[in-house]
């Protein structure tokens, strides 16, 4: 049985399927540019097309999932619990694991108890945030990237982020 992963968040789609084994047989990462329904349907025929008449089990997660679960009639996966048992199944020498989601991040303390925590004040560092310096610096995100191994100079921001 196929076992397959959507996250729909505030700005992405993103999608795996794996096998029986957990290895990965397709993954998706695409903007929905707030068409988050065509978006989906997109990325769910591209994804169970090569899989035609596979039985699967397929659950939801990310901001904007419970209503896409809905929609579908699919299970519903909390996207913190969702990461969590990820780490704890495919990395758990893990501490620590941050996630930095389209407006928000989340970082999970891995000890006991485990602790959890997101930021309630700041978008700074989130992808929004990323995406918005790339566009006033005219480029992408590897494009930050490449900018941010010639810096010369770290700039601070508000001390809520």
């Amino acid at each position: 049985m196929l076992r397959i992963g959507l996250d729909v968040g505030s700005t992405t789609v993103k999608i795996v399927v794996f096998d029986a084994a957990d290895n990965i047989l397709f993954g998706k990462y695409r903007r929905h540019y707030s068409d988050i329904r065509k978006t989906i349907c997109d990325v769910l025929s591209e994804a169970l097309t090569p899989f035609k008449g596979e039985e699967c089990y397929l659950a939801i997660t990310g901001s904007g999932g419970m209503l896409v679960a809905d929609w579908l009639g699919l299970p519903f996966v909390q996207e913190v619990a969702a990461l969590g048992k990820s780490v704890e199944v495919l990395i758990p020498q893990t501490d620590v694991a941050i996630e930095l989601g389209g407006e928000d991040a989340k970082i999970t303390f891995f000890r006991d108890p485990v602790e959890q925590r997101m930021n309630g004040t700041c978008a700074g560092g989130t992808g929004a945030f990323i995406d918005q310096m790339a566009i006033l610096l005219k480029t992408d995100a590897d494009g930050l990237n490449e900018l941010s191994e010639k810096h010369t100079t770290i700039y601070p921001i508000a001390a809520r982020c």
